[in-house]
């Protein structure tokens, strides 16, 4: 009789194999901020104008003869960046998105830290004002100074008064 393997259930069981690509929930929040910032800087700027230049002058309709693929009112061209915008403009917003939620939870911790400290400082202040309570019932060096001058006056004169020989 074949023997039948048991699953154990005080051990993990296998995972399944599973031909789906596994998806990173962030993956793509992190492209979008990336191109956000790729965007937003002057060497983009530059490379979209080159192109843009590089189009024009290669598909008018002045200058030599050769192959061209988008004539004057430059369709193609058109197309080309209204696409780029239409991607553009949702990747810039999730972006921003993320960047928010960054910022709320940054706040939410400096808010919590703000409450720490001035609840320590509220601490601190009611320790020195009990500190100052304190020392206002402890004879200072100056008040004992005071006190013990007049006994050691006395001390002084009684040991006159004992010794007549000096």
């Amino acid at each position: 009789m074949a023997e039948r393997t048991r699953t154990r259930l005080d051990q993990p069981s296998s995972r399944r194999r599973s031909f789906r690509p596994r998806s990173d929930g962030d993956r793509l929040g992190r492209f979008s901020e990336r191109f956000a910032r790729f965007m937003g800087t002057a060497t983009f700027l530059a490379w979209m104008t080159v192109v843009v230049v590089a189009w024009v002058v290669w598909n008018a309709s002045w200058g030599p003869d050769r192959p061209r693929w988008d004539e004057y009112p430059f369709i193609f061209l058109t197309l080309i960046l209204s696409l780029q915008a239409s991607y553009a403009a949702p990747l810039i917003l999730l972006a921003q998105n993320r960047q928010e939620a960054r910022d709320r939870v940054q706040q939410e911790q400096d808010r919590d830290a703000n409450a720490q400290s001035h609840a320590d400082m509220e601490f601190l202040a009611r320790e020195v004002a009990s500190l100052r309570l304190g020392i206002g019932e402890v004879a200072t060096r100056d008040f004992l100074r005071g006190e013990l001058r007049p006994l050691l006056e006395s001390l002084e004169q009684s040991e006159a008064d004992a010794d007549p020989e000096e």
